[in-house]
């Protein structure tokens, strides 16, 4: 009789977003090692399956296919492969097939069945999260998927728009894969709030990306975490606006996109050829207030800008006011009137818990877990893992060429 046990792995990587992927295999052992391996890899939902006795097809009676199917082959490889075979290739998962196989005629009928790739064993672990990278990027490229894209901007220098980005883009790794990128090429701080030290630069990216692959950029971040990846500057490099295209920037948000879930984009305060690619490509665009008449003022004149002169839909802009204080003299309802943004986001006022997550270089999430505000950034992160596509305007080109003549280089 067919026995098939089919666990799903409880990891970060267990999202609605990820791709599903399967993992099959006659031996429990085998199976335990390759979930191992896999549940670090971003992007995919993991499910197992021990196969024991019965039917040969890894996909048998399966209710709902996988995005991605993981074979580890046994001693029956033969009957294995050519069950896959029997089904249409339409039908068939991306496949990766490891374990022992005879070389010739094993990888001819591997082939046959539409793997992408054979490991044999012993495995190595970087070489198999390689591989899935490559079958996540393939898979998304088909499919026309697309990471989605977080901008954070300050209307007023210190509003809090890098401690937002930081602190979203670790909440939002907690179920998805992110990239944070810091577009502040002189000044940017994001590598300090997360105490790490990137032995490659963004402008070391955005001069190379011509010839990058997904492979290669994740090769160049500096990995926070498994799901957390930084692109930022060091200290002793200097860049100026100028050095960079926007057709660069374009490109590494592409890219990235297509190899991260989110990709959280940490912006400096103007509005040049590169925050104007980042702003017109985001989903989402967070614009940090606080509670003052001169935050106000500023914001109200970036909102302008946005909106009436690069084109950017209303829906995709959002406010969000840092260091709120209810008793304040700007309310929400000021704050709400003068800049057209009805559903404001708040983050509580908590300097002592800020200050010293900011010095340590660890995020709220991990710092303070039940701190107001690290709650309310979860929300937010929730809120936001929940937003509907939008459809992006066809402006920018134009507004490019009007507003910074002509840095945009066609």
């Amino acid at each position: 009789m067919l026995n098939l046990k089919e666990v799903p792995i409880a990891t970060d990587n267990s999202s609605r977003q990820g791709l599903k992927l399967l993992i099959s295999s006659r031996d429990a052992q085998a199976l335990k090692d390759l979930q191992g391996i896999c549940q670090h890899v971003p992007g995919l939902q993991v499910t197992t399956r021990l196969v024991s006795n019965g039917h040969c097809d890894p996909l048998h009676s399966l209710e709902h296919m996988p995005d991605l199917l993981l074979l580890r082959v046994s001693a029956m490889w033969r009957e294995e492969l050519a069950a896959l075979m029997q089904r249409p290739a339409a039908e068939r998962p991306a496949l990766l097939v490891c374990g022992a196989l005879e070389q010739a005629e094993g990888l001819r009928l591997a082939m046959q069945a539409g793997a992408r790739d054979f490991l044999p064993e012993p495995l190595n672990p970087q070489e198999m999260a390689a591989a899935l990278l490559r079958m996540v990027q393939e898979k998304r490229a088909s499919s026309g998927r697309s990471g989605k894209l977080l901008a954070v901007m300050n209307a007023k220098g210190g509003s809090g728009a890098t401690l937002v980005a930081c602190n979203l883009a670790q909440q939002l790794s907690q179920h998805a894969s992110v990239l944070l990128i810091d577009l502040d090429l002189q000044f940017g701080s994001v590598t300090h709030y997360l105490d790490v030290q990137p032995t490659h630069s963004h402008v070391e990216v955005l001069q190379q990306i011509g010839e990058m692959d997904s492979l290669a950029l994740r090769g160049f971040c500096t990995h926070y975490n498994a799901n957390l990846h930084v692109l930022g500057g060091r200290s002793s490099e200097l860049c100026l606006p100028q050095d960079i295209h926007a057709e660069q920037l374009e490109a590494l948000l592409h890219l990235a996109r297509s190899t991260y879930d989110w990709v959280v984009v940490d912006l400096p305060r103007q509005i040049d050829h590169l925050t104007g690619t980042a702003l017109e490509s985001a989903d989402k665009a967070l614009v940090v207030v606080q509670q003052s008449i001169s935050h106000l003022k500023d914001a109200d004149r970036l909102l302008r800008i946005l909106r009436d002169d690069m084109g950017i839909q209303s829906s995709r802009l959002q406010v969000l006011v840092n260091r709120y204080n209810k008793n304040a003299a700007v309310s929400l309802k000021d704050i709400e009137e003068a800049l057209r943004c009805p559903d404001l986001l708040l983050l509580p006022n908590d300097f002592t818990v800020v200050s010293e997550s900011q010095n340590a270089g660890v995020p709220l999430a991990i710092h303070a877990p039940r701190a107001a505000i690290t709650l309310a950034l979860k929300q937010i992160a929730e809120d936001l893992q929940g937003s509907p596509e939008v459809q992006r305007g066809g402006l920018f080109k134009r507004a490019v060429s009007r507003l910074f003549g002509g840095v945009s280089h066609a």
